[in-house]
């Protein structure tokens, strides 16, 4: 804060003064530091004489440093990228209506070539552009189509801007989260055999593949509930141990477990080596959801056999796979008797485990009136019915 009195002298002329004579100033400048300060400001206010002239200068520890907005994509090369042909992509692109699209309103701005470089006004000007949703040209391109002349697109617009492949959109996805989501097989790999390059670059490829987005799932969850297996088998061909990403989140595996795709979670298994996830949210794994999922026992036996320990694991409720299988009677009834002595066969322990409220899995059976768990646990073991 800067505080000064002024004291001024009568002037010989309403419009012209001597500026020494007029005014003259005496001022102190104060800095807070922090909002520990503020308090020694207001004093300074309250004891400042009426006549004082107070000028306050707001100061912050911290600086923002705005992030430059990138151009809107163009409507014609939009159009061109979902549904126009690979001649009309490269018209635009090639520079034959590079004067239109110089003088063309976007937003609330002019594109203008930013130099004589004709590649880097082609860079600036149009393969920066994104949509709304930050998708940039390969996204849509990613999106659309599977056929040969969105392949053509793809390869020609990775040939002007490589590095396309790599960013990520406002979700977090990249334009091959974009291609697996849609079930484009074709552009899958044409998206993986650009990454490798000539020079066959296996690292940059494992990148690509290992990229999360902001839900920390990788392109091959988008594979998964697709439910396309071939692509699942290609990107674990790619990089065995694709599955056992995210490390801490949703899996591949249990998503596969939880939309009941029995045949690419063995997929996910058996192309993985061994190298796998079986997490999934809040603290589950892919165990909880098969015993609240499967309508038979074949998911369940599945992973018993893959992974005993899985019995063990509780969620962040303390819930077991057997709480859950004690509590889902009203889901499907006498069968889940099976599903429950499946899982004592595997851990008959854990009918001794409480969840974070000291419930036991008896305790769950009962405020569901499941009298087919209870039965199997008095038969498992009699002594469960008089836990506390």
């Amino acid at each position: 804060m800067m505080a000064s009195s002024s004291r001024e002298e009568p002037c010989t002329s309403p419009i012209v003064a001597d500026a020494t004579s007029m005014v003259s100033m005496e001022a102190e400048m104060v800095v807070a530091t922090g909002r520990d300060r503020c308090h020694e400001l207001k004093d300074m206010l309250n004891r400042a004489d009426p006549s004082t002239m107070v000028v306050v200068m707001a100061s912050g520890n911290q600086t923002s440093t705005l992030k430059p907005r990138s151009p809107v994509m163009d409507p014609r090369l939009l159009a061109a990228a979902c549904s126009g042909s690979f001649q009309d992509l490269e018209t635009l692109l090639n520079g034959d209506d590079h004067q239109a699209s110089s003088e063309r309103t976007i937003g609330s701005s002019m594109m203008h070539r930013a130099s004589g470089d004709e590649e880097a006004f082609l860079r600036e000007s149009l393969l920066d552009a994104v949509t709304i949703g930050g998708n940039t040209l390969l996204h849509v391109i990613a999106t659309n189509g599977d056929r040969e002349d969105f392949l053509n697109k793809a390869t020609f617009i990775h040939m002007k801007a490589k590095n396309l492949l790599f960013v990520q959109n406002n979700r977090g996805d990249t334009p091959l989260h974009c291609a697996a989501r849609a079930g484009n097989s074709q552009m899958v790999s044409l998206l993986i055999d650009l990454t490798k390059g000539q020079d066959n670059n296996v690292s940059r490829v494992k990148a690509l593949l290992e990229t999360e987005n902001k839900l920390k799932e990788t392109a091959l969850h988008e594979a998964v509930r697709s439910g396309n297996n071939d692509m699942v088998k290609l990107f674990l061909e790619e990089d065995p141990q694709l599955a056992s990403f995210p490390k801490d989140g949703t899996s591949p595996l249990y998503l596969a477990i939880l939309l009941l795709k029995k045949i690419t979670a063995e997929t996910l298994y058996e192309s993985s080596r061994g190298v796998i996830s079986y997490s999934g949210p809040n603290g589950q794994n892919a165990l909880h959801a098969a015993v609240l999922r499967d309508k038979g026992t074949y998911l369940t036996k599945m992973l018993l056999a893959w992974n005993n320990d899985l019995t063990v694991q509780h969620d962040n409720n303390g819930s077991t796979p057997l709480h859950l299988a004690a509590s889902a009677r009203v889901l499907w009834g006498k069968q889940q008797q099976s599903i429950c002595l499946l899982l004592l066969k595997a851990n008959p322990d854990a009918l001794y485990q409480p969840d974070n409220n000291g419930s036991f899995p008896t305790h769950v059976a009962a405020s569901v009136d499941d009298t087919y768990a209870i039965n199997a646990f008095l038969r498992e073991s009699p002594s469960c019915a008089g836990l506390c």
